[in-house]
């Protein structure tokens, strides 16, 4: 588990969560840490409640109960607005850029939620290729293009946690390397990013630690440096 200095860099803690789509139950009392300035991965297979607890910390569930808290404010029963108003951006597995919209339009239409945010000029240097595409549709985008687009928009509203959901699905190795460039600037720039990714040779280049979630709980937990001890055990859970 985290170390003692890690747990008192706290950001994002959650407890005994309990998640609801209408009558099933899907989470089955989630714990986990998240320290400042880390990049932490949730894993497992499909279906075992990553991209759940993702929207658990955004209060897009039905129903959700236990304890969820980002720098000691309680999110759970706060609107998913006021969440966001905490300092929290979500990139889903959707992406959900508006296709008739231009880059540069997206990129200003979420509100700034708190001061610290990255101006336009600090967005367009992180993401170059966004820049050039500026004034085109999002229809016109590539799919690698989209998913930048959806994580640089996050990044003007002040947002410090961010919450990424499968972000090199169905990209090009190319296009996932850029991707991967990109997260370590952020991680640089001092961001803290959880990270939902099936891709695990990709997320073992980012991550320091791994949480391992099996039916609707986390499991287990190892740092990215005991990978190589841990290999047998992980391939059992990742059932490769």
């Amino acid at each position: 588990m985290p170390d003692a200095a890690t747990l008192t860099r706290t950001l994002l803690s959650v407890r005994d969560l309990h998640g609801f789509y209408g009558e099933s139950h899907v989470l089955h009392g989630v714990n986990f840490q998240v320290a400042e300035g880390e990049v932490v991965t949730l894993i497992g297979r499909n279906g075992v409640g990553k991209t759940t607890t993702l929207r658990a910390i955004m209060g897009l569930l039905d129903r959700q109960q236990g304890s969820i808290q980002v720098a000691g404010t309680e999110l759970v029963g706060l609107r998913p607005d006021k969440i966001a108003r905490v300092g929290i951006g979500y990139v889903p597995d959707d992406r959900g850029i508006f296709a008739s919209l231009s880059v540069e339009e997206n990129l200003m239409l979420p509100p700034v939620v708190k001061q610290g945010g990255l101006t336009v000029e600090e967005v367009y240097g992180l993401f170059p290729r966004l820049k050039e595409r500026r004034k085109s549709q999002g229809t016109k985008l590539s799919g690698g293009e989209q998913q930048m687009l959806s994580i640089a928009r996050i990044l003007r509203t002040g947002a410090n946690l961010l919450l990424l959901d499968e972000p090199t699905e169905g990209l090009a190795p190319v296009i996932v390397q850029q991707i991967g460039d990109i997260i370590r600037q952020l991680k640089a720039k001092g961001f803290t990013i959880l990270l939902v990714e099936q891709n695990f040779h990709f997320a073992s280049t980012l991550a320091d630690r791994h949480y391992v979630m099996e039916d609707g709980k986390v499991v287990d937990m190892i740092p990215n440096d005991r990978l190589e001890a841990e290999a047998e055990k992980l391939a059992r859970y990742l059932g490769v």
